[in-house]
């Protein structure tokens, strides 16, 4: 028994010898001789210098490669057979007299975002074999994999002349700094399934905010948008008499009261910035949204929630290095940066204060309190101008819901429309006017909550002023409507 196992165990053997070596015989052409005669030497001589960058560049980087290619009629792209590929680097492929080498195939392709709606079919794993100012290189091209331990993408250079390798990596980095896919577009880092360090982005459509959809107390729109967006209109003139551009503003006051809107509305306003969005997990991501809005300014990095990283290190139990990554990113910039940091917080009494303290890290800080009666008269029209409510029904109802948020004030318009709809009818007052007591009921208390209103018996309470203002003055925004998240 045992010699019939052993000899059955030969022959599976010699099976599956003989299907590696048919495998390899239709794999194409071997590597090491197709690398040899492109270089003109044997590659595994050659020093394989190997430059790693953030995996959601990967885009950029085949534009790079895709570049040169065109630009050589002599040049190819190939992929590479074979498990080995990805757990082997490019000087162990090569070496070793081709044992593990393997064969050329095809590359591997992957579809990705270049804008809200434009995708493209990129290289994700490839070696690119091209001639540069009469230089023959070999470049293999790697996504980041974090299953398999490699936390960034990689370009790997083989040439035989180091000058020439060198001049290629200073075009490489040179071109990934001053040009990228995502100059100009909302975009927010996603988080990887496998790894924590490694990120993804997403595109957002740019919001179409008017001014007159933000409703402010006069002047106080033209103070943000000035410290956001005014300090790079005057570039030369600030940067001529030693003023620094980069700048933060905070925005600070209770959930729904519109916080997220007037982000919105800068990035609207903000045609042809970059803007980089960071909240939640994402806020670990803060050091790479800083780098990249130093390569892609005009900038503004967003930091939704900041307290949820920025709180007082003296409410907790020890240093919070998401913290110092935070401060460290604000006060890396150049001074030359035109990037806004734009902070936004419901607990302000809790930040750091050195976060908020420091000029350079935030120079404006604006509360953004709950609506007056004026204000949210202003709500009612502007969220309610498709049910053409009366003058008399506005007022009204701007008394009854005091206490409330400009998320409220949109929930109620949409809930009239409902109650309209369940009823068989246009809306109008009555609408209006059923849905504002329905919401403020006693029931809906919890709902009330849930969109920012506060305030026992609906009493008209003002905004209470943090305990601490960290030396700012603080600037009075009754309301901004809406926080609609990004689409």
């Amino acid at each position: 028994m045992d010699e019939q196992l052993a000899s059955f165990l030969r022959d599976f053997s010699k099976l599956t010898t003989l299907a590696s070596m048919a495998s390899d015989v239709t794999g194409g052409t071997p590597l090491l001789p197709a690398v040899a005669a492109h270089l003109g030497t044997e590659p595994g001589r050659l020093p394989v210098v190997v430059e790693s960058f953030p995996a959601h560049r990967l885009a950029d980087a085949s534009g790079i490669l895709n570049d040169l290619v065109e630009a050589d009629s002599g040049a190819r792209i190939h992929g590479l057979t074979g498990q080995q590929r990805h757990h082997m680097d490019l000087s162990d492929l090569v070496s070793s007299n081709g044992m593990h080498a393997g064969w050329l195939g095809e590359p591997d392709y992957e579809t990705v975002s270049v804008g809200p709606d434009e995708e493209r079919r990129i290289v994700s794993f490839g070696l690119f074999l091209f001639t540069r100012a009469g230089n023959p290189m070999a470049v293999l091209m790697r996504q980041a994999n974090p299953q398999y331990g490699r936390e960034r993408a990689t370009v790997e250079v083989l040439g035989a002349s180091p000058d020439a390798v060198d001049e290629f990596l200073k075009h490489f980095k040179t071109s990934l700094r001053e040009n990228s896919i995502f100059r100009g577009h909302v975009i927010s880092f996603t988080a990887n399934d496998y790894s924590s360090s490694a990120a993804g982005i997403t595109f957002h459509r740019r919001a179409n905010v008017a001014a007159g959809d933000v409703v402010l107390p006069p002047g106080t729109l033209e103070r943000i948008e000035a410290q956001v967006l005014g300090v790079g209109k005057h570039r030369e003139k600030l940067l001529a008499h030693g003023a620094h551009l980069k700048r933060g503003v905070l925005l600070y006051g209770p959930p729904g009261t519109g916080k997220t809107h007037t982000v919105r509305y800068l990035a609207s306003a903000a045609a042809g910035h970059t803007i980089i969005l960071l909240s939640g997990n994402t806020l670990a991501f803060v050091s790479e949204a800083a780098r990249m809005a130093r390569a892609l300014q005009p900038a503004i990095v967003v930091l939704e929630d900041c307290d949820l990283v920025a709180e007082d290190r003296s409410f907790g139990h020890g240093p919070q290095p998401l913290l110092f990554e935070v401060l460290d990113a604000m006060d890396g910039l150049d001074t030359d940066a035109d990037v806004a940091f734009l902070l936004t917080t419901n607990r302000v009494e809790l930040l750091e204060e050195a976060l908020v303290q420091r000029p350079g890290r935030v120079d404006l800080a604006v509360a953004v309190p709950r609506p007056d009666t004026v204000a949210r008269r202003m709500l009612l029209e502007l969220y309610g101008r498709r049910l053409n409510p009366s003058a008399q029904a506005i007022a009204s109802i701007a008394e009854q819901i005091a206490g409330t948020t400009a998320s409220f004030a949109k929930e109620l318009t949409r809930r009239a429309v409902l109650l309209a709809a369940l009823a068989g009818e246009e809306p109008g007052d009555a609408h209006l006017s059923a849905a504002a007591t329905e919401l403020m009921s006693d029931a809906a208390s919890l709902t009330r909550s849930l969109l920012g209103g506060t305030g026992e018996n609906g009493s008209d309470q003002e905004q209470e002023s943090p305990p601490r203002h960290f030396g700012f003055e603080p600037g009075i925004a009754p309301e901004i409507p809406g926080t609609m998240g990004w689409s």
